[in-house]
């Protein structure tokens, strides 16, 4: 059972909390029996490291079974390693390591997927790692971030995928142009989210083609070179007082409405 919280091993599992240790390494955190359940479930030829206290696992005696299932070791802990190598202040008894597992983005296009997302700058943990997770429910084929979105390994942003990471392809560190051409490329119409655009209602028929949805930062948006890029921008109608929504849930609406109008088209069996 590992007991001091300043060991080596304690710290380097600590360091992950931290862009450069994440991409000195290419290993992230992971906290949490949900995180755990998932990467043992969908990705656990990731997995590094298992951590978790004698009454987490006996809490969770599922992820006991996945374990076993997968051969990974658990290693047993004190709440106070726990606490030492989380980034949370409850970790609920289980942390765990992982190895990055990017997808190239020429895969993702290479594979004829119809509906892809696209973040520019997305800066909020919590907003990319919800549009992750919107993806995944609305059945999207890959996420792609370009070089100026946050880093989808940091703590935070794996926390609001809820999973959604071990579950789609995600590219991340690519310039938009490049996207922009790979997703054409693959015959993916380019829309762009934007409250300067046309209306999301009128152009609602396009939805049900290949499209890629390219969004933009919380704060400011897609700039003037970045909606050059796109076939076109559409924004959502704002019906009550509300000045705005907040991107990810834009996000989840536009995501929701493309998967909407793919289901509708595709022909029946």
């Amino acid at each position: 059972m590992l007991e001091n919280p300043r060991s080596p091993r304690v710290r380097a599992v600590a360091k992950l909390t931290k862009r450069s240790a994440r991409e000195e390494t290419g290993l992230f955190l992971l906290e949490g029996p949900q995180a755990a359940r998932e990467v043992l479930a969908h990705r656990a030829d990731t997995l590094v490291e298992l951590f978790a206290t004698p009454s987490g696992l006996e809490r969770h005696p599922d992820i006991r079974d996945l374990a076993r299932t997968a051969d990974v070791e658990v290693v047993f802990t004190t709440e106070a390693v726990l606490d030492a190598m989380a980034d949370t202040v409850t970790p609920q008894g289980i942390v765990a390591v992982a190895r990055q597992s990017p997808t190239s983005v020429r895969d993702v296009f290479a594979g004829a997927p119809r509906l892809v997302a696209i973040c520019e700058e997305v800066r909020d943990p919590g907003n990319l790692g919800t549009i992750i997770r919107a993806a995944d429910a609305a059945g999207a084929d890959a996420v792609v971030l370009t070089g100026r979105t946050v880093d989808p390994y940091n703590p935070k942003v794996v926390r609001a995928t809820t999973g959604s990471l071990f579950h789609l392809p995600v590219a991340v560190g690519v310039e938009l142009a490049t996207v922009i051409e790979l997703a054409r490329g693959a015959h993916l119409r380019v829309i762009a989210a934007d409250v300067g655009g046309s209306d999301f209602l009128e152009a609602r028929p396009l939805l049900a083609e290949p499209t890629a949805w390219l969004f933009g930062n919380e704060a400011r948006g897609l700039d003037e070179d970045s909606l050059a890029l796109a076939d076109i921008a559409l924004r959502l109608p704002i019906y009550g007082s509300a000045e705005s929504l907040n991107l990810a849930t834009a996000a989840s609406v536009c995501l929701y409405e493309s998967a909407f109008a793919q289901r509708e088209a595709a022909p029946r069996a």
